[in-house]
């Protein structure tokens, strides 16, 4: 007997996987089990994956499904991994709860390099491993160096075709190939998710704002978030939208819509915000937005590349800069976005749906990143990415780029070793400071 069992965390990584089985990315098997992660910071108050609306019509391809978070309470999934000695425990105890016996089992799993999906593959220490990726951080490389006992274990990565010719870098270090999930099998699974979400309003071509809830992950404050959100309407507002719709986060605070709302009645906008928790895709299938702003949301680049919306950045520099460490996995994502989708305040830009970069160059630069990201794990590319920085390194592309970092990495554009010692040197950093503070009082 052979057993799949297929982990998810999201209905947008479910409807991945949906997509994948439909387009016969996986061998037949006698049973398919689903295996559901809730890993919001509090699973108690945050529906799980099959609670959200539109997961029953995606149910129909497993045969069973199961809960993680039962079968590890009462501990966090993403804060618990279980001890090396403990994993053949546990995988007796998972065999025997789940029904498996002696079955064979493969394993499919997203972000493979953290808990849970780590735990689990370390649990089934004989089965293969799939990765799939369901957003734009495969683009790039792994974010923690893993285990050569689950690395090499991995046969592949599936992922979504969301910035077309872009080859990902993540699992690269042991040798994983990339597989397309068709496009055309991704929006049919997400075609019959089309009259999911009870009670959501019908607006025609609204300008669609999409949320992330960046201040819990540190990268925003709570005050920056909403002020971003206040730029993506008034963005949307200079463009000649009058209708907007808001898509917040599903975990975000109500108070994050107030400030909106305010904003959105002093500009004369119709503004409406959404409380169903459903998937972008369902809203652009049935709203046709005239434009989806966001920040770095994966949805940018499903309403562009799958759906055709016109869309915008907003935000992506000030996230560039604020991004620690430099190793930070939403680094690629960001850059991606800001790269190749127009901004908001470039009219002519947006108008015309102009990027700044073309797939060539963009590969180019994502190699580059990721290897200053993480050069131990991908040192192959540290000849390329030299090549590029001595030949490309400009006044806009530094925006990517940290001169600390590159000089801690002995690249082009960092401060030249015989002076690295400069910026760390205490009396140099008083002289400087001294300098600044005479330079500000000439100026008053």
């Amino acid at each position: 007997m052979t057993t799949q069992i297929f982990m998810a965390s999201t209905l947008y990584g479910t409807a991945t996987l949906a997509a994948a089985l439909d387009s016969g990315c996986f061998d037949a098997a006698d049973r398919r089990i689903l295996l559901v992660s809730n890993n919001a910071a509090n699973p108690e108050t945050a529906p799980a994956v099959d609670a959200m609306p539109g997961f029953e019509q995606l149910r129909t391809r497993f045969d069973d499904v199961v809960s993680w978070n039962e079968a590890v309470f009462p501990f966090h999934p993403g804060g618990w991994a279980p001890r090396v000695e403990d994993a053949p425990v546990w995988e007796r105890y998972l065999r025997l709860a789940w029904g498996l016996g002696d079955d064979d089992v493969a394993l499919a799993v997203e972000s493979i390099q953290v808990q849970p999906a780590l735990g689990v593959a370390q649990m089934f220490p004989d089965a293969p491993l799939t990765v799939y990726a369901d957003g734009l951080m495969s683009y790039g490389p792994t974010r923690n160096k893993l285990d050569p006992l689950v690395g090499t274990r991995v046969e592949r990565l599936l992922h979504l075709d969301l910035v077309p010719g872009l080859k990902p870098l993540l699992l690269t270090e042991f040798g994983v190939e990339p597989e397309v999930v068709p496009t055309a099998a991704f929006t049919k699974v997400l075609a019959e998710l089309v009259d999911t979400g009870a009670g959501l309003p019908e607006v025609e071509e609204p300008a669609l704002l999409l949320g992330q809830y960046l201040s819990a992950l540190n990268i925003l404050s709570p005050d920056e978030e909403e002020d971003l959100h206040v730029r993506m309407l008034k963005g949307a507002v200079e463009l000649g939208h009058s209708r907007v719709v808001f898509k917040p986060h599903p975990s975000a605070p109500d108070r994050f819509t107030r400030r909106l709302e305010e904003e959105a009645e002093r500009l004369g906008a119709g503004l409406t915000v959404l409380d169903t928790p459903v998937l972008a895709e369902v809203l652009y299938q049935r709203m046709r937005p005239a434009l989806v702003v966001g920040c770095f949301s994966t949805g940018l680049l499903t309403a562009s590349a799958l759906y055709g919306l016109p869309v915008a950045r907003v935000g992506t520099g000030t996230l560039l800069e604020r991004l620690t460490p430099y190793e930070n996995s939403n680094r690629v994502p960001v850059t991606v976005v800001d790269a190749l989708l127009p901004e908001l305040t470039d009219r002519s830009a947006v108008a015309a749906q102009r990027g700044g970069m073309d797939t060539e160059a963009l590969a180019a630069l994502v190699r580059t990143v990721g290897f200053a990201m993480q050069p131990k794990i991908l040192p192959e590319l540290r000849a390329e990415a030299e090549r590029y920085l001595t030949d490309n390194l400009n006044a806009h592309l530094w925006r990517y780029f940290k001169k600390r970092r590159l000089t801690s990495l002995a690249l082009p554009g960092g401060v030249p070793r015989q002076l690295a010692f400069l910026p760390r040197n205490a009396a140099v950093r008083r002289a400087v400071r001294k300098a600044r503070s005479l330079q500000r009082a000439v100026r008053r």
